[in-house]
């Protein structure tokens, strides 16, 4: 059973549609998939423009930093991918200021605000909604809101991989958010998608960057419903099926479904004593602290067929994460904290009473 916070499982009906003859992407019948597959991709984001790059979601958020600063960036870091902002700042020579926090620790609105405040250079914010290497959920939506009061220009981009079929994002203030294949959208990895905003649209226009990951170049092109370059037409394919059976289920009862697990999760994990590690937790994950966390996942995968992840850096071995995202069954969930109290059992740490499912399924089927 796989439950890492990505790659997540591709559904059946998904490898089925991808699994078919391959099409060429300059051909009329690939321009119609490509079509329904933007217009889906539209919806889901509630932005008024998106692109599809055939890269990991770290190409979309290279695209995002060269083509949308063009003075001083700045970054928030409370995790792996929040480093990652910085690191790509710095292999363009584009200067950047960094906020940085520890990994359980959301970015605060004041801080972002006198940062901005203090530097009239800087014209753009790179954030995580979820960072996922901790789990947490910085308040992207209200620095937003605040920022662009200071000065409407500054764009906002976020980085939404784990966080974009997860929750309905706000997107009212933001310029671009970034998102890809293989996590709450279920795919396998290697397709990147980046909703925008016009303004960011004409910023992009204003001064094209880049070669690959111009994005003036792409946006022109897929209008048209075709790419650039070589389109990833089979994750293309599949991005489509699985768009039509997120919409056909109801977006919003699928943030409200991954919402309720990822809660009941929580309180399951509480109940037989582990520490919720975010102060502001993300629905995409589950992250608790605990020593014991190296012991406990091998526990897991050999003994109870569940493959969660681990941390990473400073807090390899001290952390787990559970994941949410995509069409986790309920009985996965139910098993997967049922296994961890099976473990904890194992290891002489508490006695397997069955508290953890007890509380899941209190607070998955029988909550207000």
């Amino acid at each position: 059973m796989l439950l890492t916070p990505g790659p997540t499982p591709v559904p059946e009906f998904v490898r089925k549609a991808m699994s078919d003859v391959t099409i060429h992407h300059r051909t009329e019948e690939f321009e119609a998939i490509f079509k329904n597959t933007r217009e889906l991709l539209l919806e889901l984001y509630g932005m008024p423009e998106v692109v599809m790059l055939a890269s990991s979601g770290t190409g979309a958020m290279e695209a995002c930093v060269t083509n949308l600063t063009h003075k001083k960036a700045l970054t928030v870091n409370s995790g792996k991918f929040g480093e990652r902002f910085g690191k790509i700042c710095a292999a363009f020579g584009i200067e950047y200021t960094e906020i940085k926090n520890e990994w359980n620790t959301p970015v605060s609105v004041d801080a972002v605000v006198e940062a901005v405040k203090a530097d009239s250079s800087i014209d753009a914010i790179f954030i995580q909604i979820c960072e996922s290497a901790g789990g947490l959920r910085h308040p992207v939506e209200q620095i937003a809101a605040e920022v662009k009061k200071i000065n409407k220009d500054i764009m906002i981009i976020a980085d939404g991989i784990t966080a974009i079929g997860v929750e309905k994002i706000d997107t009212t203030n933001l310029d671009a958010v970034v998102t890809g294949s293989q996590k709450a959208l279920m795919l396998p990895p290697g397709l990147a998608m980046i909703g925008l905003s016009n303004e960011a649209v004409a910023k992009i226009d204003s001064k094209p960057r880049g070669y690959y990951f111009n994005l003036s170049i792409e946006i022109k092109k897929q209008r048209t419903n075709t790419t650039a370059w070589t389109a990833a037409t089979t994750l293309i394919i599949g991005l489509g099926a699985i768009l039509e059976k997120l919409k056909e289920d109801g977006f919003e009862n699928l943030y409200a479904k991954t919402a309720l697990r990822a809660n009941a999760t929580r309180e399951a994990l509480k109940a037989i004593g582990f520490e919720i590690y975010p102060k502001t937790p993300a629905d995409a994950m589950t992250t608790a602290y605990t020593e014991q966390s190296s012991a406990i996942r091998k526990i897991l995968k050999n003994k109870y067929n569940v493959n969660i992840a681990g941390g990473q850096d400073h807090l390899a071995g001290k952390i787990f994460r559970i994941n949410h995202m995509g069409l986790v069954e309920d009985y996965e969930a139910s098993w997967a904290v049922n296994a961890v109290e099976l473990a904890l059992d194992d290891l002489g740490i508490r006695t397997f009473d069955g508290t953890a499912n007890k509380v899941f399924a209190s607070n998955m089927f029988k909550g207000n």
